[in-house]
């Protein structure tokens, strides 16, 4: 009889799209699946990454056995540096995920104290006592996709990772069938399965169509022909130069995480690059425009990213011309179509033709549509199933699914974040709750942004800010002269200089007529906020963020 329960932990993941982390747990063992990253959504203003909360794992850093990772997508590896700085537990990775870990931990400068191990599907590793892991091959829309069998002291739990069922993959491997055939025959006590798509009926396109539209826009292209694309999409970059080379165009990669990972990809041997098909970004110019094929990142509109900077006409190397293709191979991430849309409108006006999802077929998704869903289920065939990697109601249209095909509702476990799902041999519950709100990663800063910033950043955006700058005599406790009014964002000053001049008058006949109060120094702040935001907001309807700073002279 088991001694403990095992404790599923989903860290990040569950109703959203991204930041992927889940947490198994068993007496003293514990290890970590995937530790992705989230883009920021439109509010977040200034976050450059959301990452899990990870202070559950770091609070059991002695515990963790290691940390594997599916595949190398950002939404699954991002946030692995941040982990590995706090918890120096060992990386189980496939070879091409391997190699983007080993990119990403060079630029955090972790490369030397990590403990990277490769595996392949069909092998087996044993973390503690608890865990025994056999790894097989999933298609995704990059290479080395894997899904994770656990066997635990309660039975063997399955993660998915991220998946479908492509019958003509780019790589040439194939989801297996066999595996999970195999594992549903000798039991699976808990399925945890990729939702991305499970509104969707029916099959998702394999990634080998794309081919045909990378083919056509290349060759009807007249002038330069610009592909943006994730950096971490080897397969969909290969693509782009099997087309480019049959329509005799040379490849140019541009964006330090494209050229980083395209680098790596063509030593190991994952990008099959001809001889003197790739020429460096500095020659770009060199070349006729019908003879070039530019890679870059920025497929979601990224501020900072290479596409967005030649939509706003500030990349230093490189400028949209009259007659230039873009062709953005990949769909918006939730939250960031505004972004992807504002781009796209730009390249518009600076003359470009530009190729998407919504008006061509140069993008299919990497994950499973209802079919393929129904087919995993049905292999696998567990006692117990929890939808992972989704918004929430793609996590319940994925419960559905599973209770169509016979798993009943009281065995299905659409959880939250942070949720904890205990496991027996013949039982399931969710007991309590861990923390696994966002972590903000701001420049350096790591969580050192709260959501009380964010909403002060809000603020500021909104209506500006107000600083009142006032001496006081700090003998009498009056007012030494009129305050100075500086505004940011609310009002231009050289045009308001009427309402600015009242604001002056009024805080300096309020705070005089208070002389007994005025030694407190807190006591000015917030009355000096009272007296303005009331002002303020009759006289503009408007709210500014007011900060006071009070002189005693």
């Amino acid at each position: 009889m088991p001694k403990h329960k095992l404790r599923v932990i989903p860290l990040g993941g569950l109703g959203e799209i991204g930041r992927n982390m889940l947490v198994l747990e068993y007496g003293e063992d514990l290890m970590v699946i995937d530790a992705g990253v989230m883009f920021p959504e439109d509010d977040m203003l200034g976050i450059d990454l959301v990452i899990p909360d990870m202070s559950y794992v770091i609070e059991r850093a002695n515990k963790v056995r290691g940390v594997v990772i599916t595949h190398g997508h950002e939404d699954h590896i991002g946030s692995l540096p941040f982990l590995l700085s706090k918890v120096p537990a060992p990386v189980y990775a496939t070879r091409l995920t391997a190699g983007l870990i080993t990119v990403k931990l060079k630029e955090h400068k972790l490369l030397d104290s990590a403990t990277l191990n490769v595996i392949q599907p069909g092998d087996e590793v044993k973390l503690g006592a608890a865990f025994r892991l056999q790894f097989f091959s999933v298609c995704h829309s990059i290479p080395d996709g894997i899904g994770i069998a656990v066997n635990t002291p309660v039975g063997t739990v399955v993660h998915t990772g991220d998946f479908k069922l492509d019958h003509t993959p780019v790589d040439g491997k194939l989801t297996d069938f066999p595996t999970l055939a195999r594992l549903g025959s000798q039991g699976v006590l808990l399925l945890l399965s990729d939702s991305t798509r499970a509104e969707v009926p029916g099959y998702t396109p394999s990634e080998s169509e794309i081919s045909l539209a990378m083919e056509r826009v290349i060759g009807e292209a007249e002038g330069r022909v610009i592909v943006a694309t994730f950096a971490s999409l080897i397969s969909r970059v290969q693509q782009v130069v099997d087309a480019a080379v049959k329509q005799d165009r040379k490849v140019a990669v541009l964006g330090r995480s494209m050229v980083n990972n395209v680098r790596m990809a063509t030593e190991m041997g994952y990008l099959k690059v001809p001889p003197g098909a790739m020429v460096r970004a500095e020659d770009i110019t060199k070349l006729p425009a019908h003879q070039i094929v530019i890679v870059l990142t920025g497929s979601q509109g990224e501020p900072t990213s290479v596409l967005a900077r030649l939509a706003n006409g500030d990349h230093k190397q490189l400028h949209i011309h009259n007659g230039d293709t873009v062709l953005i191979s990949a769909s918006a991430i939730p939250g960031n179509e505004r972004l992807v849309h504002r781009t796209i409108d730009n390249l518009f006006k600076k003359g470009a033709n530009v190729i998407y999802q919504d008006v061509a077929k140069v993008h299919v998704s990497g994950h499973a549509s209802q079919e393929e869903l129904k087919m995993m289920i049905s292999l696998v065939r567990p006692r117990y199933f929890v939808p992972v990697h989704g918004e929430y109601r793609q996590l319940k249209m994925h419960g559905r699914l599973a209770q169509s095909l016979g798993v009943p509702e009281e065995n299905v476990f659409v959880l939250e974040n942070g949720q904890v799902l205990e496991l027996g041999r013949n039982s399931a519950r969710i007991t309590n709750k861990v923390p696994a709100g966002y972590v903000y990663v701001d420049g350096l800063g790591v969580g050192d942004v709260s959501h009380l910033v964010l909403r002060d950043r809000r603020l500021l955006a909104q209506d500006g800010v107000l600083v009142v700058v006032i001496a006081i005599d700090s003998q009498t406790g009056k007012v030494a002269s009129k305050p100075d009014i500086v505004s940011r964002g609310f009002v231009y000053m050289r045009e308001s200089e009427e309402l600015i001049e009242e604001a002056r008058e009024l805080v300096t006949t309020n705070l005089d007529h208070g002389s007994d109060h005025l030694a407190e120094r807190g006591f000015i702040n917030s009355k000096i906020k009272d007296i303005l935001s009331r002002f303020i907001y009759e006289r503009t309807k408007r709210r500014p963020m007011i900060l006071p700073v009070v002189l005693e002279v």
